[in-house]
C-alpha cells in the first residue's frame, strides 16, 4: 500500500511538471510563463518529494523533505516576484488581447 501511495504522488508530480512544461512553452507572456514555472513546479516538487520521503520512510529524509518543501515555498515567490520586476524594468509589457 505504501509503494503505491508513493507511486501515485511520484506520477503526479511528474504529471504536474508536465503540465508546467507545456504551460511554459504555450503561455502569451513572461508574466503568465512565471505563474506556470513557480506555482505548478512548486507543487510538482513537493508532491514528488512527498512520494519519495513515504517511499523511504526514514525520519531523517521526512525532516529533509519538509525543508526542502518548506524553502521552495519561500523562495519560488520570491524569485517569480524577482522575475516580474526585472521584466518590467526592461519595458517588458504584459500581455493583453488588444496587443496581438
Amino acid at each position: 500500500m505504501i509503494d503505491f501511495v508513493a507511486a501515485l504522488l511520484i506520477f503526479l508530480g511528474g504529471l504536474f511538471s508536465l503540465v508546467a512544461g507545456i504551460g511554459i512553452l504555450r503561455m502569451q507572456d513572461v508574466f503568465i510563463r512565471m505563474h506556470a514555472s513557480t506555482k505548478v513546479g512548486t507543487l510538482a516538487s513537493g508532491l514528488i518529494l512527498a512520494g519519495v520521503a513515504i517511499q523511504f520512510s526514514e525520519v531523517i529524509i521526512f525532516i529533509k523533505v519538509i525543508l526542502i518543501i518548506l524553502f521552495l515555498l519561500l523562495t519560488a515567490p520570491i524569485a517569480a516576484h524577482m522575475i516580474g520586476r526585472a521584466a518590467l524594468h526592461l519595458g517588458i509589457r504584459p500581455w493583453s488581447a488588444s496587443n496581438q
